[in-house]
């Protein structure tokens, strides 16, 4: 009897959620960060979030050199199996499982820097 080798090219969260989650936790992230994240290219992961743009999942507003994005509250996921769930919790969910953010902004009185509230 033949033995099949396992699939191991396959993850249960893809790169989609995995970048929206990205930008819920840092609206001005840069694509480059979201590229290396992901293990993508740039050009992969802006074609990503033209996805998720297109398909209302999210904004983006210029500020200067930078984007802004802002993930649109109650969107649904897309597949008809999960069309009514609201994609929030598992976003929410992927935020608190990723890597905390890093301490930006300014630094306090006491010389440490303030981090950004990751929800926005």
């Amino acid at each position: 009897m033949e033995q099949v080798e396992p699939r191991t090219s396959w993850t249960f969260v893809t790169n989609h959620a995995r970048i929206l989650a990205m930008i819920l936790r840092d609206p001005e992230v840069r694509l480059r960060d979201l590229a290396a994240c992901c293990g993508l290219t740039e050009r992969a992961a802006g074609a990503i979030v033209g996805d998720l743009e297109s398909g209302g999942y999210l904004t983006r507003v210029r500020h200067g050199r930078r984007n802004h994005y802002q993930v649109t509250p109650g969107t649904v996921f897309r597949h008809p199996a999960e069309g009514h769930h609201e994609i929030a919790n598992l976003l929410h969910l992927l935020v608190d499982l990723g890597p905390q953010p890093r301490a930006r902004g300014r630094p306090s009185t006491n010389g440490d820097y303030r981090e950004r509230e990751p929800y926005g």
